[in-house]
C-alpha cells in the first residue's frame, strides 16, 4: 500500500479505493509489466504543490498516475486498464492518469499538454 502514499502522509495510501486497486493489480497482470505508481492518494497540500486540479480524484483515493517508458509501455498500460474497466484516462509524455471516479464523465481519453 506504501506506492500508493502521499509523500507528506505516510500510511495515506490505505485511503485509496478498494475497487481501483483490484482493477490495476489485474491491469498489471494482463500488461505483463510493472506498474510504477507516480502518484496515488494526494493530501491537499501535495497536490496543491504538484499543480493538481481542484477537485481531482487523487483527494479521494480514486486515482492513480502510472509511469511508462515508450510507446509500447504505453499501449500495454492502456489497452489493460480499458480491459479492466478503467474508462477515465488521461495520456501524458511519461506518465498516464487513470481513475474510477463516478462523479466524473465516463467513457473518455484526454491528453496532457
Amino acid at each position: 500500500m506504501s506506492e500508493f502514499d502521499s509523500p507528506d502522509e505516510v500510511g495515506s495510501g490505505y485511503k485509496m479505493d478498494r475497487k481501483l486497486l483490484i482493477k490495476l493489480d489485474t491491469a498489471r497482470g494482463i500488461a505483463g509489466i510493472p506498474f510504477k505508481i507516480n502518484s496515488g492518494y494526494r493530501t491537499k497540500a501535495r497536490n496543491k504543490l504538484v499543480g493538481g486540479r481542484v477537485g481531482s480524484s487523487h483527494l479521494t483515493g480514486k486515482a492513480v498516475d502510472i509511469g511508462y517508458y515508450g510507446s509500447r509501455e504505453r499501449y500495454l498500460i492502456v489497452q489493460s486498464l480499458m480491459h479492466v474497466g478503467i474508462n477515465r484516462i488521461g495520456i501524458g509524455k511519461t506518465f498516464i492518469h487513470c481513475d474510477v471516479d463516478n462523479l466524473k464523465d465516463p467513457d473518455v481519453i484526454w491528453l496532457y499538454k
